[in-house]
């Protein structure tokens, strides 16, 4: 899309812009005190999302979370983040179309074009907000921009753990600098941004909407059911739950939620199965009645993941979880309290592990008591 006359001229000023902060140029923002000023009343806040909010994930369900909280609790809150094809739902600013990358094992929707930085650009000169929430502020495109051209507080979450190759872009500490409360998810997290970037951190765990979860409708089902809820890409096991499902009763069903580059693939292997339902991309309603539906949901995931929020969606939705044996997951569960843990690439323990809660009520029924406590 080509960009109109009048939005050039913000392309000089942007480069500018870069070229001081890259001199050690001092920030033109307010004194240190503005955030405790500001917070006497209602605020104007930003939330900007690098990833689109048109596809599935954990930081964007974290974005949209957090916009309904702030709303409820009296605020003005404007998301903005790309979007292929119309909104999810109010309160956003779609910034345009996303391009898939490749990035920690799997890939993801960025939006890296000077259209969409342009467009950025409009959004805070218009909105004139008093915070902006800028989630993975290393991360090219949406989150960079923002943090490059913004002249309000900046909170800044860090979301991923496992290497990145964000974390080695020239300039990134400079930008890192220009943020005044800095988050992290987990110690993971944490641990990964403070090598790369110095600075201290406020750990501040992911959160579920509870509400959403608990008074969800559960989809019908007539047999013992596990349910997987994933991309298709190999760093989320699905390939390793299909193995296990060889090791498990012809009576037992499983929901496969979600798409991605192995969905094909995956069917392949496993077509003589009619156990298996593909279901696809689904909306948040139909996610709730699946999680609350099944009796085991399946987390068998290989690596690269820095916070187990999805443990805590199947936990709040009072299904009992087991999962791989990953450091993310364990900023969640405990293996035997409100979770089952097994080695993660291991198909044999994983079908133990879901058949031991599958036929054990006493066991499903306490990992599910405890599970809902801890989400």
């Amino acid at each position: 899309m080509l960009a109109r006359s009048e939005d050039l001229a913000w392309l000089l000023p942007m480069f500018e812009r870069w070229k001081d902060l890259l001199a050690g140029a001092p920030d033109p923002r307010s004194d240190p005190d503005e955030l405790e000023r500001l917070m006497s009343g209602a605020l104007r806040i930003g939330i900007v999302c690098p990833y689109s909010l048109t596809y599935p994930g954990g930081v964007q369900n974290q974005v949209l979370g957090l916009a309904r909280l702030l709303g409820q609790m009296g605020h003005k809150v404007r998301v903005l983040a790309p979007c292929d094809g119309p909104p999810p739902e109010p309160g956003i600013t779609p910034l345009g179309a996303s391009i898939t990358t490749d990035a920690n094992g799997s890939v993801v929707p960025l939006a890296p074009d000077p259209s969409c930085a342009l467009r950025l650009l409009r959004a805070l000169r218009d909105e004139q907000f008093d915070v902006l929430h800028v989630h993975e502020p290393n991360v090219p495109g949406v989150s960079t921009n923002a943090m490059i051209y913004n002249t309000t507080p900046v909170v800044g979450t860090w979301h991923a753990a496992g290497g990145s190759l964000a974390y080695m872009i020239p300039g990134v500490r400079v930008l890192a600098n220009r943020v005044k409360v800095r988050v992290a998810v987990s110690k993971d997290a944490e641990k990964m941004a403070m090598e790369a970037l110095g600075g201290e951190y406020t750990r501040l765990w992911n959160g579920v909407e509870m509400a959403r979860y608990r008074e969800g409708q559960a989809s019908p089902t007539d047999g013992p059911t596990i349910v997987f809820v994933g991309r298709h890409e190999p760093r989320k096991g699905l390939s390793v739950l299909l193995d296990a499902m060889e090791h498990i009763p012809h009576h037992v069903r499983l929901w496969v939620v979600g798409l991605g580059p192995e969905t094909e693939t995956m069917k392949a292997k496993a077509r003589h199965d009619h156990r298996i339902t593909w279901l696809g991309s689904v909306d948040d309603v139909e996610l709730v009645r699946r999680l609350r539906g099944a009796d085991v949901f399946c987390v068998p995931s290989l690596r690269g993941e820095s916070f187990g929020v999805v443990l805590l969606e199947g936990m709040a939705a009072g299904t009992a979880v087991v999962a791989s044996d990953l450091p993310g997951y364990r900023n969640v569960v405990i293996d035997g309290d409100e979770a089952r843990l097994v080695a993660p690439g291991d198909p044999v323990a994983l079908a133990e592990a879901l058949m031991e809660v599958l036929t054990d009520d006493d066991t499903r029924k306490a990992l599910v008591e405890r599970g809902q406590l801890r989400a």
